[in-house]
């Protein structure tokens, strides 16, 4: 009896964690909702084999509302599933840029790599060409200036310190190399992704990084390639006009003596020839990209400290937020000084691209009321800081459960089903695998356990039978293309992997 406690036991809260892991996968909010409710230990469920939270499933699928709710309900934004890969990394790699922002909110860690080839989430995003998100994960690196690229220019040339910019710290996240050697400006240019191979130049991106052979990476361009071998592979034209026109050698060859020309000849890119056999006149101006000097770090510091998602409006509240409509104003732009609600100005900022028409100076964001340039936001006077409470899920307590001790029973308007026994908390768990199950006493469970049982006897003799409601199998989800034979669709291979 006690090992059919146990067993029942079980498999009433894999059943939950299953229907988390659906409602997460399908955009189901008031589904997820329920069942955190029901029980919050759920969050931290994840799937036999492939160990994807429901974390894991609402980033990869664009589910905001719901990555959100499960942040708020005390998840660990940085859990990884069996390759390593954190919900960022799949946030990144799919584009969707809400999921990004607010994990950036909670401060998701932007360093982790996977397991199988060493790449970041910036690695991700630049693979697929999603600059909306690569300028998110950057947001705390790149200060609200307008002026940014004269603080690059002025402090690489004079080596003069900017209090508020660490090039350094940039540096070293742009051009961190994964498995190979292999950096974000390499896949970018490998995919013909422009926006994104402009920006990271732009960043400071270097041309002369090279692959290496390691022996865990297939190369089909050749150990000692540089960006431009790459972007030459790929065979975008602009590509290649941006790289060259940044310094990029036309004459470095690799561990095969190809130099670029070579490469594009050898995958039937002739309408690069002229281009990769004309001699550069050295590193020429160029303007700067348009995602380079949004005032994302002004606001980001602001909605971490102040919250974004207060939908609160005090009926005394004469002058709301004028995009939503709905919620009070708590910054201001500089410049204009026209007030916005943080979730408005977070959207404006992550949406919009630099303005050049905009009445304001280079690299700001026009204002949706007057068109004047946003260089930053600043909070309001009357905006205080929230209160963080501790996550929940840190710390939740396992119980071991009885029924001696009757509790009333409570409706829910859902169709889950309160279990009709207290709870005594044993301690905290860091895993929710690696629970050590204690002696349970042989009494009967109720069949609350199993969602949707009904209590049809009264022996205590004769077996509990329940029906829980049907669900989904979680498969795992498609993890994507293998990390350099098949970058994009425009570079044909000979073989598939």
């Amino acid at each position: 009896m006690r090992f059919l406690s146990l067993v029942g036991n079980s498999f009433g809260c894999s059943a939950s964690g299953e229907r988390l892991v659906s409602a997460a996968r399908d955009g189901d909010l008031q589904e997820a909702k329920a069942l955190l409710e029901y029980n919050p230990r759920l969050a931290r469920y994840s799937t036999f084999g492939v160990r994807n939270s429901p974390l894991h499933y609402s980033a990869a699928q664009g589910h905001h509302e719901i990555v959100a709710l499960l942040l708020e309900s005390g998840v660990d934004v940085n859990l990884r599933n069996y390759r390593g890969q954190t919900a960022l990394m799949q946030a990144c790699q799919h584009g969707h840029w809400e999921v990004v922002q607010i994990l950036i909110l909670f401060k998701a860690n932007i360093h982790r790599t996977d397991y199988l080839n060493g790449g970041t989430a910036l690695h991700l995003a630049a693979l697929n060409g999603h600059v909306r998100c690569i300028r998110l994960l950057l947001a705390d690196h790149i200060p609200s200036n307008p002026s940014f690229c004269g603080l690059l220019r002025k402090k690489s040339r004079n080596d003069e310190s900017v209090s508020e910019f660490d090039e350094g710290a940039l540096h070293a996240i742009i051009n961190r190399s994964a498995d190979g050697g292999v950096t974000a400006l390499h896949m970018a240019a490998l995919n013909g992704h422009v926006e994104t191979v402009h920006l990271l130049l732009d960043l400071g991106a270097s041309v002369s990084n090279v692959t290496v052979q390691d022996g865990a990476t297939i190369d089909l361009i050749g150990a000692g390639s540089t960006p431009l071998h790459y972007a030459a592979c790929g065979g975008n034209v602009q590509c290649c006009q941006l790289l060259i026109a940044r310094g990029a050698s036309l004459t470095t060859e690799n561990a095969n003596g190809w130099t670029p020309l070579k490469v594009a000849r050898s995958w039937h890119r002739d309408w690069l020839e002229d281009i990769l056999t004309q001699e550069s006149g050295g590193e020429r101006r160029l303007s700067p990209s348009p995602y380079l000097c949004l005032p994302l770090m002004s606001i980001v510091e602001i909605a971490r400290e102040c919250g974004w998602r207060n939908n609160d409006v005090p009926s005394t509240c004469l002058d709301p937020c004028a995009v939503c409509l709905e919620r009070k104003c708590t910054v201001a732009a500089e410049g204009c000084l026209h007030e916005f609600c943080t979730h408005c100005a977070l959207y404006l900022c992550s949406t919009n691209s630099t303005s050049t028409m905009g009445r304001g100076p280079p690299g700001s964001i026009a204002c949706p009321l007057c068109r004047h340039g946003i260089v930053s936001f600043v909070k309001l006077a009357e905006t205080r800081p929230i209160v963080k409470e501790m996550a929940r899920m840190r710390s939740l307590p396992f119980c071991t459960c009885s029924t001696d001790i009757p509790q009333p029973n409570k409706s829910l308007e859902t169709a889950l089903c309160k279990p009709d026994f207290p709870c005594a908390p044993l301690g905290s768990l860091s895993s929710f695998q690696s629970v050590s199950c204690q002696s349970f006493p042989s009494v009967k469970f109720s069949p609350g356990l199993c969602m949707g049982a009904r209590d049809d006897t009264n022996s205590e003799d004769q077996l509990v039978k329940c029906s829980r409601p049907s669900f989904r199998r979680s498969n795992s989800q498609n993890e994507g293309r293998r990390w350099l034979c098949s970058f994009s669709q425009s570079v044909p291979t000979e073989s598939s992997c």
